[in-house]
């Protein structure tokens, strides 16, 4: 068992949660200048879901840190030059090109697996390689096909081994076409610099625990592992050589660590009002979620109908550091529709207004209807409050 170190610092849970916003971009001023993609090396991963409602969530997680960015250039930043990457570190993310030798450790170790759950024709990967090589970058479809029958996870041999190239590091998704893969070989995707396997694995584990620190903050060891889902002996193995500095936080009951530069000065400035996608990297470990802000957060997506409480798609909302309430948005023809909003309690209701306005404006919505409100009693407040709700001007 790893020995804990004796912490160098006491955090109040207030204190706790305030660094953690500021070290997800949520307190203090945005910096425009970096723009999508300052905001993409801040956090150091950016997750993707097919889940499309107000906007994927890769494009929720921009315009929740700078405002209504407009949304061709989100696309644009991730994926024009060599600035980024789609590979698996929380699930699967867009990540910081100048981080692609960190994730040599992964890429071992796929191509150690001893068992895979598709079957992989002779001669298919060889032929999918030839055909990137003469004709990339392509999808799946366009290599000849991503699906063998109409179930969803049947996948053709062609889609089996330029996923399984993917992982390997051989092959890179370049961008994202309608939602489809796009694959390039790394030797043309990748600068010729970063393209290399050569960190060893506790080099490759200290840059990820100590990139996964920054973005938190402060967090627990299970935080700092779920961030780029590493295993909690790993992080054990490297966090003392990581520069993360021990911390106790009020309320946690767990060791913490914490990012040196975070403790250096007080999280001051603006609090960002917006709505979260379920995926942002600020919400996405539910235990963390729960502990720092008191607040429950479950994706229903698929969950049955029937058993749903807050919604298919419920987005926190975010304003004066706190989570304030639940909005699970739909839209239909040029209105914003609030399906259901769930309000912490009568205080919330100004800013849950300003975030629908704001995010309305940003989906060109012209108008927001508001649905059911929990507690019914505040569904009239809600709607007159929307209705006087300035909009943002998109950027």
């Amino acid at each position: 068992m790893t020995t804990v170190p004796r912490p160098t610092t006491d955090l109040s849970a207030d204190e706790a949660r305030r660094i953690a916003l500021r070290a997800q971009g949520l307190l203090g001023a945005p910096d425009r200048r970096s723009g999508v993609r300052g905001v993409l090396r801040h956090l150091g991963a950016v997750q993707l879901d097919t889940i499309s409602v107000l906007a994927r969530s890769h494009e929720l997680i921009p315009y929740a840190r700078l405002g209504a960015v407009g949304r061709r250039s989100v696309e644009q930043a991730y994926w024009s030059g060599t600035h980024a990457f789609e590979y698996w570190s929380h699930a699967a993310c867009i990540l910081p090109i100048e981080e692609w030798p960190h994730f040599a450790f992964r890429r071992r170790a796929y191509r150690s697996r001893p068992h895979w759950n598709h079957q992989l024709p002779e001669g298919t990967y060889d032929q999918v390689i030839k055909q990137l090589t003469t004709e990339g970058p392509l999808t799946a479809t366009e290599l000849g096909g991503a699906k063998r029958t109409s179930e969803w996870w049947d996948w053709s041999g062609t889609k089996v081994a330029v996923e399984r190239a993917l992982m390997y590091g051989e092959v890179v998704c370049v961008e994202r076409r309608g939602w489809k893969r796009v694959y390039d070989l790394a030797e043309r995707a990748v600068p010729p610099s970063l393209l290399h396997d050569e960190l060893d694995d506790a080099e490759c584990l200290r840059r990820l625990v100590r990139l996964a620190g920054q973005s938190l903050g402060v967090g627990t060891r299970a935080d700092i592992a779920d961030y780029h889902r590493l295993k909690g002996e790993q992080v054990d193995a490297v966090i003392a050589e990581s520069g993360l500095v021990p911390v106790t936080v009020e309320g946690w009951g767990k060791p913490a660590w914490a990012d040196p530069a975070a403790l250096e000065t007080v999280p001051r400035g603006r609090h960002r009002t917006t709505l979260l996608s379920p995926f942002d990297s600020l919400i996405w470990d539910r235990a963390r979620t729960e502990r720092i802000f008191g607040f429950t957060h479950r994706l229903e997506a698929y969950v049955p109908r029937p058993q749903r409480i807050h919604g298919y798609f419920a987005m926190p909302v975010l304003a004066g550091g706190r989570l304030v309430g639940r909005v699970d948005p739909a839209r239909q023809g040029s209105t914003l529709v609030a399906k259901q909003v769930t309000l912490k309690n009568a205080k919330a209701v100004p800013a849950v207004a300003q975030a629908l306005a704001e995010a309305a404006s940003w989906v060109g919505a012209a108008d927001v209807r508001v649905e059911r409100v929990e507690p019914a009693e505040l569904r009239d407040a809600l709607t007159r409050e929307v209705s006087g709700a300035p909009a943002a001007a998109p950027r």
